[in-house]
């Protein structure tokens, strides 16, 4: 298994995990569902009307943190934007529940991947395991 897939299959295996943002000085957090692997990069989706597109707009630096089994991930990186339609229909195929709310090219529908992703997976009880991808 690629560190990549390591890092999507152990988000999916929490269901929620959690996305970091700012704006400004003032941390932001929210829970997230999607996670996707299209063209060997990690997506995530949002609403481009939202405040965290906004805010990852004007700061792309992010934090995801997912837990569950007694273990959780920490995943940090560069949220960049992928305006594509063929990426868009990827994460709607994926998450088909998204496509009452979402629609490729609909102008709001917004992927991003992980640049210069670091993730560390930890526990109480076993030694970190520190990858990137």
């Amino acid at each position: 298994m690629t560190n990549i897939e390591k890092a999507c299959e152990f988000l999916k295996k929490c269901g929620t995990y959690y996305l970091a943002t700012a704006e400004g000085d003032q941390p932001r957090v929210r829970p997230f569902g999607t996670a996707h692997i299209f063209e060997d990069r990690l997506y995530f989706q949002t609403g481009l009307v939202k405040d965290v597109a906004k805010q990852i707009a004007a700061n792309p630096k992010v934090e995801l943190c997912g837990f569950c089994e007694g273990k959780w991930i920490r995943i940090s990186g560069e949220a960049i934007h992928d305006p594509r339609a063929e990426a868009q229909a990827s994460m709607l195929e994926a998450y088909p529940s998204l496509q009452g709310m979402y629609k490729v090219d609909d102008g709001n529908t917004a992927v991003y991947y992980l640049k210069h992703a670091k993730a560390t997976i930890s526990s109480f009880t076993e030694a970190p395991d520190s990858f990137e991808f």
